[in-house]
């Protein structure tokens, strides 16, 4: 009678121990999506962008010329939503959050000057 118990105790035991480990590691991994605005109208805007939206943490960057509209998924016990807006606006770009100073916006090629008037292209 003692060893079916016992066993049942170990059984117990061990899932228990690996389902716990594992919904830590689920929890240290989780991602999140974040969506906002960057101002730019080129191809060449979206190589910048999405590579300068890959600060560590981020797993995912991708913007849409026509609609403007930047999709991130990141870990947020790597990055912030902060951390990616400071360094798409480093890169030159506005985003909904923060203006690029106007340095880092006179080092865009003639092409990327979206604060000029030019259309999309």
């Amino acid at each position: 009678m003692k060893k079916p118990i016992l066993l049942f105790i170990i059984l117990f035991t061990v899932l228990f121990t690996s389902t716990s480990s594992f919904s830590q590691e689920t929890e240290k991994g989780k991602t999140l999506k974040l969506e906002f605005k960057v101002d730019g109208v080129c191809e060449m805007c979206k190589n910048v962008i999405e590579n300068a939206a890959y600060v560590k943490g981020v797993k995912m960057a991708s913007w849409d010329k026509m609609s403007g509209n930047m999709t991130i998924v990141y870990r947020p016990d790597k990055t912030n939503e902060d951390a990616i807006h400071q360094n798409i606006a480093k890169a030159g770009y506005d985003t909904e959050k923060l203006k690029a100073t106007d340095e880092d916006y006179a080092k865009l090629p003639n092409c990327c000057k979206y604060r000029d008037g030019l259309d999309k292209h």
